[in-house]
């Protein structure tokens, strides 16, 4: 039953032997006094919106010790409510804008990685991501507030960036301008996603400019170079002379070669298919694996009981690529400079010297925008296979009547397959 509410009869209730109680007012109701089984002591009014009821804690009995005081907030509160005012979501947007002023650059990175890039993005982009936030603005912006960061901030970054190689390539430690364009887009994307959820008021990387124009990459490796880089890597040897003879036979990228598995080889099919969570667009796909391809996996060395083909520890994929790439180099008498990536494209255009058609090779390469587009890209749904098969045969056979001549090679398709099928 409601009473009113006097300092007396305040300090005279007890707290309940358990839970919680609350001692309502007889003069503004809605009005009371919550006591837990602690004595834990709460100003509180209780009120509808919008046919919701509301129960306010307005303050403890330490921080609003006179009852007049409570009774008084309790008004103003119900009143407000009237109006179709909502105090308790005003004070959580209030305390949530005050939170996000203290939100460190590191916390929104944090959240960003979790809610939205590990949600949808690919593994390799995931791993991309991540790799230049430890690698490159962490160190840099962690404990910084993320709303105190301004445009100024970010072009010291990017200029730092640009300015400067992570390691030295043929003895140059100028600009690595392509690597801070990835920073920019990372910073681009997080902050965009940051301003969605209030965590920033503006997007500090507006207006802000890429430091170099990007122009696309036409290295290939010439026929003799091929030849060179074949017997480099039989020089080499384990775990990288195979792998990047592996590289430029599927045409596959770096990191689903160098993570392949047994598990993922049906070696009496000639197929290696490689999960969703290993491709860049997160689909599964099918390699063609040739008789020069079987051979090299063959020839390698079961190591414990590692399901992975490429590894040290049987845990994990080889590491250590541009060491492996440096040695490469030299052994091949240090050519012009070229990435492995460069090795994707000189097979590309290898089977376009052997008159693969276009859309068969963007099937072998796994790229979702390619010849096909539109309405006839929606309706092919043809994933070429005997072509593939074909194609990836031939540039095989290719390829070894480079670095095996022999009068039995024979180059170019088998019969009865036709490329522009």
């Amino acid at each position: 039953m409601a009473r009113v509410l006097t300092q007396l009869i305040v300090e005279r209730f007890n707290p309940p032997t358990s839970g919680r109680v609350v001692h309502w007012d007889a003069l503004v109701p809605g009005f009371g006094l919550r006591i837990s089984d602690k004595n834990s002591r709460s100003w509180i009014a209780m009120y509808r919106i919008k046919s919701k009821t509301v129960m306010q804690t307005l303050g403890s009995l330490a921080l609003i010790p006179k009852v007049d005081d409570a009774r008084q907030r309790a008004r103003e509160a119900i009143i407000a409510a009237r109006a179709g005012v909502n105090p308790v979501e005003e004070k959580r947007v209030e305390q949530a804008a005050a939170e996000a002023e203290r939100v460190t650059f590191a916390t929104v990175a944090d959240r960003w990685m979790g809610e939205y890039v590990e949600r949808n993005c690919s593994e390799s982009l995931i791993r991309e991501r991540r790799r230049i936030l430890g690698r490159d603005i962490l160190p840099k912006w962690s404990e910084q507030l993320a709303r105190e960061i301004t445009k100024s901030d970010v072009n010291d970054l990017l200029d730092l960036k640009a300015n400067r190689r992570d390691r030295a390539r043929k003895g140059r430690t100028d600009g690595a301008g392509v690597q801070s364009n990835r920073t920019f887009s990372l910073l681009t994307a997080l902050f965009n996603w940051a301003a969605s959820q209030d965590l920033v008021e503006t997007n500090p990387t507006a207006g802000v400019r890429r430091r170099v124009k990007e122009v696309p990459r036409d290295r290939l490796l010439d026929d003799d170079e091929l030849v060179r880089f074949w017997g480099a890597c039989d020089a080499m040897g384990l775990p990288f002379g195979p792998l990047f003879q592996l590289l430029l036979l599927t045409a596959q990228r770096r990191d689903e070669v160098g993570g392949m598995r047994r598990s993922e080889l049906d070696l009496e099919k000639r197929i290696w298919t490689i999960p969703g969570e290993r491709t860049k667009n997160d689909k599964v796909h099918t390699v063609h694996l040739s008789d020069l391809a079987i051979e090299i996996i063959e020839r390698l060395p079961q190591i414990g009981d590692a399901d992975l083909l490429f590894t040290t520890n049987e845990t994990t994929p080889v590491s250590g690529f541009s060491k492996a790439k440096d040695r490469l180099d030299t052994l091949m008498g240090d050519p012009p400079e070229w990435i492995l990536h460069d090795l994707r494209r000189t097979a590309t255009s290898g089977m376009a010297r052997l008159g693969i058609a276009p859309h068969v090779v963007d099937k072998i390469l796994n790229h979702t925008a390619g010849t096909i587009r539109g309405v006839a890209a929606v309706y092919n749904r043809y994933q070429f296979e005997p072509e593939r098969k074909a194609a990836l045969e031939a540039w095989a056979r290719f390829v070894e009547s480079l670095v095996r001549p022999a009068p039995s090679n024979v180059v170019g398709l088998r019969p009865g397959i036709r490329s522009d099928s």
